[in-house]
């Protein structure tokens, strides 16, 4: 049974419009969302937890369409769009109490074990904290009721590496069991190389690709060459390229690979698939 079901969801804007955006999570795994700022990643997540109401299409967790059951499967699902900003002037203790009256399964020794292992002293105050710790307490109260799924926007923006590194550590421990997913936006490719299973990429309210993450970047090759190779039946075949007075480098398919293998080809990564197709054909 599918975790996640994301299908045909649209949501328009004077300036934006999300555009049938489908995909789908199975228990067990983490699925990255790349896109560059302004692509939809926040309103796809927004609309998926009906904070913004979509226009169109479906949206199942856990196995159950999640308008029709909203209260009880936001029992279910941990959320995180930024860093906790509420209560600026409540010190944690404070807010924590607040929020763990809402989530029936929430665990005090789940919750005290985040602290300590994010080092998060709960007798500050929300606005003593660095973005960075609003973050990682923001990541303590979803975690803190044992969520089957966990939707998380940037949640390792404003971390430092070492920081960034044991947040990945623990998505990959939360997945162990085979029963819980992780769904997180991200603008840091090197974090989806070190922890995703799938990825998901959206490019101006549409998604691009969603698949495995060596299926996604096994499909497309760099390739490089001087300028007199750059011929216009070659441009034809880039998704996209960059060009300079020493020659140009591109991406193509992997289908495409072999029609040009009188280039210098290489694989490509997450990070070169996403700069190459917001270069569609652009010098």
């Amino acid at each position: 049974m599918e975790i996640l079901s994301v299908r045909n969801l649209c949501k328009k804007y004077e300036k934006f419009e999300l555009r049938n955006v489908s995909f789908s999570l199975e228990p067990g795994y983490i699925m990255g969302f790349i896109g560059k700022n302004g692509a939809g990643k926040t309103t796809t997540l927004k609309s998926m937890l009906n904070l913004v109401r979509p226009d169109a299409g479906t949206v199942a967790m856990c196995g159950e369409e999640f308008r029709a059951n909203e209260l009880e499967l936001k029992q279910r699902i941990g959320f995180m769009l930024g860093g906790v900003t509420f209560y600026p002037k409540q010190r944690l203790r404070v807010v924590t109490k607040v929020i763990r009256r809402f989530y029936d399964e929430w665990d005090d020794a789940v919750y005290e074990g985040y602290l300590r292992r994010f080092d998060l002293d709960p007798d500050k105050k929300v606005e003593e904290l660095s973005a960075g710790m609003r973050v990682k307490y923001a990541l303590t109260l979803a975690l803190s009721y044992r969520p089957k799924l966990l939707l998380l926007d940037e949640p390792t923006s404003g971390l430092d590496p070492v920081s960034r590194d044991d947040v990945l550590e623990l998505f990959q421990e939360i997945i162990e069991d085979g029963e819980r997913s992780i769904l997180f936006s991200t603008q840091i490719t090197s974090d989806l190389e070190k922890c995703a299973d799938y990825v998901t990429y959206i490019k101006n309210g549409e998604i691009v690709a969603s698949s495995e993450k060596d299926d996604f970047t096994g499909a497309y090759r760099i390739v490089k060459g001087t300028g007199d190779q750059f011929t216009d039946e070659l441009k034809q075949r880039l998704i996209g390229y960059k060009k300079n007075a020493f020659g140009f480098s591109g991406l193509v398919t992997a289908e495409d690979a072999p029609r040009v293998d009188h280039l210098e080809t290489s694989p490509a990564d997450i990070e070169s698939i996403m700069i190459y197709f917001e270069k569609e054909h652009r010098e």
